[in-house]
């Protein structure tokens, strides 16, 4: 967990959207599967969930932080 952690703190903001962007489309799907019956993994909804969380407060780290000039 701590790796995926320093590998988001180590991307760029663009790099951050693009990567909320594709789980939020994932967790999306997934919800879709679990209401049809098709989802497989159900471990893999927590994952996710997780994934974008830490990836928002990345964000929110990255905006309080000030710019060096």
């Amino acid at each position: 967990m701590k790796s995926q952690a320093i590998e988001y703190r180590n991307m760029n903001v663009d790099q951050l959207n693009d990567e909320l962007v594709k789980l939020r489309k994932e967790q999306f799907n997934m919800r879709f599967q679990k209401a049809t019956g098709q989802l497989e993994k159900t471990a893999r909804i927590r994952s996710v969930r997780r994934s974008i969380a830490r990836i928002n407060t990345i964000l929110g780290e990255k905006a309080r932080t000030p710019k060096k000039a």
